[in-house]
């Protein structure tokens, strides 16, 4: 039980890093912390953002990424207004997003010199090798579900296909103003 939640956390922090990469944050580095140092979280995800509105970008997508793909949501988020160090509580890892300055001046890294130092590969990496150790067969059911798609699709357009010869068929707009002039013009003749 403990692995598949520490594999649920990963899989977090690996895409609050993904979010980091696509707004362009610098020196993405994210430190597994020391459990018997550190009750208070697993993990720090530390960047640096170029100005306060990026800082503010970044924490946003990390947000956004979070809550639609995981239906997660920060227990707290600080510094969003002044942008200069934003900080975001997930509980098991703590974002951090820092302007150059304010990351030089507090130093984090320094004071957490206990703290593994993990790269985003080898995040993803550790992610990968957990998963296929819990299902052995992974990499041979990735390929089903891409062989059943061209099946549905053509099912569902022989069902489509079917429904449209079923229903009558109609006349086309422009045929029933010929109708009724060619009755008016019969009753006018008689």
């Amino acid at each position: 039980m403990a692995s598949t939640k520490k594999q649920q956390v990963q899989q977090l922090l690996a895409a609050a890093a993904a979010a980091c990469e696509d707004k362009k944050a610098e020196d993405i580095r994210i430190l597994a912390l020391d459990p018997s140092e550190s009750g208070l979280t697993d993990y720090f995800l530390i960047c640096t953002g170029l100005s306060d509105r990026q800082n503010v970008a970044i924490t946003d997508e990390i947000e956004f990424r979070l809550k639609r793909d995981f239906a997660t949501y920060p227990n707290s988020v600080e510094g969003r207004r002044q942008g200069e160090w934003v900080l975001m509580d997930y509980v098991d890892f703590i974002v951090h997003v820092f302007s150059a300055e304010k990351r030089a001046f507090y130093g984090l890294e320094r004071l957490r010199k206990s703290a593994t130092t993990l790269s985003v590969e080898n995040l993803n990496a550790e992610i990968k090798a957990a998963i296929s150790t819990k299902r052995p067969s992974a990499a041979k059911s990735v390929g089903a579900p891409k062989r059943l798609v061209p099946a549905k699709k053509a099912a569902a357009k022989k069902a489509t296909k079917k429904a449209t010869a079923k229903s009558p068929k109609k006349q086309p707009a422009s045929g029933a103003p010929k109708k009724a002039v060619k009755k008016a013009t019969k009753k006018l003749a008689k």
